[in-house]
């Protein structure tokens, strides 16, 4: 991928959205329903798109929520819906049109007491701390993705992200709500929607906060009074660090509290576009550059699902380094937890995380990308932590319990600052540590070009059809196309050998396929392992 030459630099007001234009268009503009790229699809994250594409308007929202009120009727879930909303322009109408629709199919619905932004993490603690309710959520956000879009996902009782089953159903009703011109809407105006007796206000920042010496040793860092530096990037996580730094005495300092929906203060990400990715070194140049300001500088994404964890001695860590760390640490450290709790990571995850689980002698299971395969360990606590390359993982209480069962960037953001109150040393240093006796992984993820059909036969091979027997001059000593810790289908391929491995997935929006790619012997084998595993999936693809 080719960097852009302004990537990292301050967004100019020729790179802003016309906030106003992209509201209108949500209102106005209506979906073509014959058109797949204007259709409701629900990916592993829900519904996105944009009003200026047609993708994410009014029609598409009313429709998804009566799909969700039928989904719920039809499963039995008569507790509350709990809804949050983040910074993104379209989520405020978009939250609007969902309430309306709600109370018109008589859905007692939980929103913010204050009238604020809520991070999905607090969304998730909300559903799993009124269980006894039977309640599930909402989220109105399309996570990190740029300012003119939007994005709307459905959270049910267990308060992870929603299964396939889930979201299929509530895609194909919205869809053919959609081509029926929507007639099987209900829906009432939003003043009455809110005097409705089934809309009721619920504090989410203090449920979320009050609760979080229960999950973090929050007494330790106050008592190291380790400098935190947060950044939201704009995002729903904005109240909560300063309402964190006011309730547990803190130092920490909210870096820029600014909400603005054209995200004018980011610096451009990769490609030149404006995008909350806290794991990505260019959209997080502004914070990384205060890194010796802090003993920990964090920052989250726009629902703050993601984390970022910069160090004054190594700046931006990668993902996979810090959930290394993470893993190391807690499983050290939480005394709480059972002997038999495993570690969870997703397969294009860092191998250095298998050497970890191996040296603290823990069962490691490996699962498909999407945060939905870690709900079931987590709710249950078989599985203490929880964690995606792409800056998301949860983990369990102190005493081994569920706290979310979605991605909480907040929470490992604490946990940075936990270690360095613990124990005296940065992450990065930590990180080191865990080098010095597992070896350096050099680790990369590049989109190769694919038509249609190759992305539709990349996901559905099997190993069998894979005929190689190297990869980089070492044995294959496995071909997956489905995940050791559960066996779901991982929707593409795996390739794995002593020393590395590479897994290519086709892309849900693009015509490429994405090729993550490891080696613990270096860079230059990392590139024989990419070059390579073209050759082995174009094998493959041909064969098939």
């Amino acid at each position: 991928m080719s960097v852009h030459p302004r990537a990292g630099q301050p967004a100019q007001r020729a790179d802003l959205v016309d906030v106003p234009h992209l509201i209108t268009s949500y209102y106005a503009e209506h979906p073509d329903p014959a058109d797949p790229a204007q259709q409701v699809a629900f990916g592993t994250s829900g519904h996105r798109g944009s009003s200026l594409r047609r993708s994410f308007n009014e029609d598409h929202i009313v429709a998804v929520s009566q799909a969700i009120c039928e989904y719920r009727e039809h499963q039995g879930y008569r507790g509350p819906l709990f809804v949050s909303k983040d910074t993104h322009a379209l989520s405020e109408p978009a939250t609007v049109s969902a309430l309306e629709v709600f109370a018109a199919n008589g859905v007692t619905v939980l929103i913010d007491s204050r009238d604020g932004y809520t991070p999905t993490p607090a969304l998730s603690h909300a559903i799993l701390t009124n269980r006894h309710r039977g309640a599930d959520g909402v989220v109105v956000t399309p996570s990190h993705n740029p300012p003119a879009d939007g994005g709307f996902k459905y959270n049910p009782p267990h308060g992870g992200p929603a299964d396939t089953d889930a979201t299929k159903w509530i895609q194909d009703r919205a869809n053919a709500l959609l081509a029926d011109g929507l007639r099987g809407v209900r829906r009432i105006p939003y003043a009455r929607a809110l005097a409705a007796g089934t809309t009721e206000r619920f504090d989410f920042v203090g449920a979320y906060v009050d609760d979080l010496p229960s999950v973090i040793d929050i007494e330790a860092i106050r008592a190291a009074g380790v400098r935190i530096g947060a950044d939201p990037l704009g995002g729903a996580s904005v109240a909560y660090w300063a309402e964190i730094a006011d309730r547990h005495k803190l130092d920490l300092t909210v870096v820029n509290p600014v909400v603005d929906p054209t995200f004018g203060f980011m610096t451009l990400d990769w490609d030149g576009r404006i995008r909350m990715d806290c794991s990505s070194p260019y959209a997080m140049a502004s914070l990384i550059g205060k890194r010796a300001d802090y003993q920990v500088a964090t920052g989250n994404d726009a629902d703050a699902d993601r984390h970022g964890i910069v160090t004054p001695d190594a700046g931006l860590m990668n993902p996979n380094h810090f959930l290394a760390v993470a893993i190391d640490y807690l499983y050290r450290q939480r005394d709480g937890w059972p002997a038999g709790t495993a570690i969870g990571k997703t397969l294009v995850s860092s191998s250095m995380i298998d050497r970890v689980a191996e040296d603290l002698g823990r069962t490691l299971i490996e699962v498909p990308v999407g945060f939905k395969w870690f709900v079931p360990g987590l709710l249950d606590g078989s599985v203490g932590f929880g964690g995606e390359e792409s800056a998301g993982a949860s983990f369990l209480r102190r005493d081994g319990s569920v706290w979310t069962t979605d991605k909480d960037g907040i929470l490992l953001c604490l946990l940075a600052s936990e270690i360095v109150a613990t124990t005296g040393r940065s992450p990065s240093e930590h990180y080191g540590d865990l080098v010095a006796r597992h070896g350096a992984p050099a680790y990369a993820r590049v989109d190769v070009a694919s038509t249609r059909e190759e992305k539709v036969v990349l996901g559905r091979l099997s190993p069998e059809q894979v005929t190689a027997t190297e990869l980089a001059g070492e044995p294959i000593t496995a071909k997956l196309t489905a995940a050791p810790g559960n066996g779901a289908a991982i929707g593409g391929l795996k390739v794995v050998t002593a020393s590395g491995w590479f897994a290519a997935r086709p892309s849900g929006t693009e015509d490429v396929y994405k090729v993550y790619a490891e080696s613990f012997q270096g860079p230059e084998h990392l590139a024989r392992i990419q070059e390579e595993a073209r050759g082995v999936v174009s094998a493959a693809l041909r064969s098939a």
